[in-house]
């Protein structure tokens, strides 16, 4: 059984198409500048071959990447019809999701709902999600969550110290990120230990960056919160920081705060003090 696997940011889309029976990746690659000009797609199947192609957006980035992997020379299978799914990297899960989920029209809704958790990355994930789903109408369709493993924490680790109504009502609380990596580091170091039953903290270090302690194998604590501007500083993101910096910047700068939150995730962290 072979599985597409999506992981779209807002002008890329990368893919990997995995045979399950050994779990051997077939083919890779990246659909690059989507939407931007001078967009390419760099694909590694039987061969490496780079394709400049305009590519005004995912849909059409989509078809290019099945295009490739079919194609005689350098793809990998004759026809999309090899792919039984495709499962999509899915940043946010809130509390409507704390495991991998078919995607159908009402979880489509639901997603949608969650696009303020992680403005960033969310709109893109839906943009993949859409244009695959038009593209590829009868292949199952899973939505794999970077939530999902921090779900087992307890409330001390998850719950702000805020009114206790606005997390009921409004679901402000600490979800964290990077799970699918946490997880999977989680899963290889029981692997190496020979047991299941230990104390671990699982580094993600990258542009972005969390933690997370986990206990027996699941998650008990994680760095990134409500979304994931919280925690260690970053590539380009802040960590945290008191939120009257907030407050403060916009009223020395006339932002709003949406401006000031832009400025603390893009313009911040480790590109901000270097």
């Amino acid at each position: 059984m072979k599985i597409l696997v999506i992981n779209s940011g807002s002008s890329s889309l990368k893919y990997r198409l995995i045979e399950m029976t050994d779990e051997s990746v077939l083919a890779k690659g990246v659909a690059d500048r989507i939407g931007i000009g001078n967009s390419f797609l760099k694909h590694s199947g039987s061969k490496e071959v780079k394709i400049e192609q305009d590519m005004p957006n995912h849909e059409v980035a989509i078809k290019l990447v099945l295009s490739a992997l079919t194609n005689p020379e350098y793809g990998v299978i004759k026809s999309a019809d090899e792919i039984a799914a495709v499962g999509h990297r899915t940043v946010a899960g809130g509390e409507y999701f704390t495991h991998s989920t078919l995607i159908t029209d009402t979880v489509r809704d639901q997603l949608k709902e969650l696009v303020e958790l992680a403005p960033i990355h969310m709109p893109a994930c839906l943009m993949g999600m859409d244009a695959c789903r038009e593209v590829m109408p009868n292949v199952p369709h899973v939505a794999v969550f970077d939530t999902s493993f921090h779900s087992t924490m307890p409330d001390v680790a998850k719950l702000y110290g805020i009114d206790y109504t606005d997390y009921q009502t409004l679901k402000i609380r600490r979800y964290g990120f990077h799970g699918i990596s946490h997880k999977y580091i989680a899963e290889e170091a029981t692997k190496i230990m020979g047991k299941k039953d230990f104390n671990l903290v699982v580094c993600h270090l990258g542009n972005g960056a969390s933690l997370s302690a986990v206990k027996n194998g699941k998650c008990v604590d994680t760095t990134m919160g409500f979304t994931p501007l919280e925690g260690l500083i970053m590539g380009t993101r802040c960590g945290d920081i008191d939120p009257s910096v907030v407050q403060f910047l916009c009223n020395k700068k006339g932002w709003d705060v949406s401006q000031a939150i832009n400025y603390l995730n893009k313009s911040c962290g480790v590109k901000g003090i270097s």
